[in-house]
């Protein structure tokens, strides 16, 4: 059987405990209330249940841990004490000291077992009970009943169940009434308002520019000579008949291209203003009620 510290077996324990700590919880005894040490751990089987709680003697015994087996324990986390239930200081003294580097194996635990076991944990019956009254007759001798002696286990046999005295959780000894009350939880959920879309489109306009232009054009000028009426020598005057003269005329004419540039740039960010929302509800709370008849209590 295989045991484990409580924070290795599970590391968050205290989650399961609703936030309460058995270690380092005062540890006292049963009835006399006298302080002898401290829990310092606790080990678990392999199904996660309790098994011992590693107890630190030192208010009786200087540097000695010990192991309890948790059926000899009461906690009370109302007065932060765990009780060992029947330990005495000759039991603390017989105790094999508790070493976290030492392998636990059944030997270890035997010792362990053997200094709590009590007779009054077993049933004990009459071993003559299942005897026929007439073969009791037969012996010609005195009834004499015995009992049982305790069992005896081995290695290879025993289980925890075997022996609820020390394993089981007494209740008698751990009776707990919760009393319950409500609270107020706050917490924000995350919801969808509206939506804003930011998009474009194109609009169009008519635009108008401006472009000088040139156009060629041809200014026939005609104009008296200086020399008009002066005859000219012969043969310089030359006669013909279809004579052209050409001249290019051009004209400027508008070329218009578009072309496109950035005009502005649109960012786009979201920014979270923050706001206090009161809200109220009812809520209940248990409160105890004692009925002792006259009886004297003491409420811690």
């Amino acid at each position: 059987m295989v045991l484990y510290k409580l924070e290795d077996f599970e590391p968050n324990y205290r989650d399961t405990f609703e936030g309460r700590e058995i270690k380092g919880l005062g540890v006292y005894t049963e009835g006399t209330d006298e302080k002898i040490g401290s829990v310092s751990d606790v080990l678990v089987d392999e199904e996660g249940h309790f098994r011992y709680l590693v107890v630190d003697l030192g208010f009786w015994i200087f540097g000695k841990k010990v192991l309890l087996p948790i059926g000899r324990t009461r906690i009370d986390y109302n007065v932060d004490r765990a009780y060992a239930v029947g330990m005495t200081r000759e039991q603390a003294e017989a105790l094999p000291e508790f070493d976290e580097h030492q392998t636990l194996d059944y030997d270890y635990e035997e010792r362990v077992r053997g200094v709590y076991r009590r007779p009054g944990d077993y049933n004990t019956v009459p071993v003559e009970a299942s005897r026929p009254l007439e073969a009791s007759a037969a012996l010609g001798t005195e009834y004499q009943p015995t009992t049982t002696p305790a069992p005896t286990y081995n290695r290879d046999n025993y289980t925890y169940e075997h022996e609820p005295a020390l394993y089981g959780v007494n209740q008698g000894d751990n009776q707990t009434l919760k009393l319950y009350e409500e609270r107020l939880v706050a917490n924000k959920r995350r919801q969808k308002t509206g939506e804003v879309a930011i998009g474009k489109h194109v609009e169009t306009e008519t635009a108008r520019v401006a472009v000088p232009v040139e156009k060629e054009r041809v200014v026939i000028e005609r104009v008296t000579p200086t020399d008009a009426g002066t005859a000219v020598s012969p043969g310089e005057a030359n006669f013909r008949e279809g004579e052209v003269a050409r001249m290019e005329i051009h004209e400027e004419t508008p070329e218009i291209r578009k072309e496109a540039f950035v005009r502005e740039e649109v960012r786009v960010r979201k920014v979270v203003d923050q706001d206090t929302v009161e809200t109220q509800e009812t809520v209940r709370r248990e409160e105890l009620d004692v009925d002792a008849s006259g009886l004297p209590i003491e409420e811690r």
